[in-house]
């Protein structure tokens, strides 16, 4: 098992530095990268979105739309995977919107992460860095996604920060 986390800002180039590493590592098996896709298209600017990222993974790619039931779908993947979940913020304010008790997503999510044996690259915005959001379900929000990063840099084998396109190690691999 290993567990990449991999963090940024928006368009920083998370997303494409974690499917080069899956590629890469896919490519020596002549197996397909798997994308655990968490986005739900709710408008046509959404929509155009999710095109785009399809069509610059290309057909190699095995991709599953999972806006809710992420632990579920990880412990349900097959045991040589080589995994892209894409993205977790996404998937935390999906839970937020379907007003699904989030402790209890997380500890979920961190023991299907804990428990998958094969190669696992979760992807996520760093929302902590910018400015105090004036909303109360601004600040929840935040604050969840920063209790969530940290208990995943816990058990994460290698945490990297995006920055300008640049890959920041975080957390080495030991």
């Amino acid at each position: 098992m290993t567990v990449h986390l991999v963090l940024g800002g928006a368009r920083s180039g998370k997303s494409g530095y974690a499917q080069r590493a899956a590629e890469s590592v896919t490519a020596a098996t002549g197996r397909s990268p798997l994308l655990i896709a968490t986005a739900e298209a709710f408008d046509d600017e959404m929509r155009a979105r999710i095109a785009m990222h399809q069509q610059e993974r290309g057909t190699r790619w095995t991709t599953i739309e999972t806006p809710l039931a992420l632990a579920q779908t990880i412990k349900d993947l097959p045991a040589e995977s080589c995994v892209v979940v894409d993205c977790l913020t996404l998937w935390l304010s999906n839970l937020f919107m379907h007003d699904t008790a989030i402790d209890t997503a997380t500890d979920e999510l961190i023991a299907a992460v804990n428990a998958f044996p094969g190669e696992l690259w979760l992807v996520s915005n760093e929302v902590g860095l910018g400015l105090v959001p004036e909303t109360p379900l601004g600040r929840t929000f935040r604050d969840a996604a920063g209790r969530l990063h940290q208990r995943l840099a816990v058990v994460a084998d290698e945490v990297t920060l995006m920055v300008a396109g640049l890959p920041l190690t975080v957390k080495p691999r030991a």
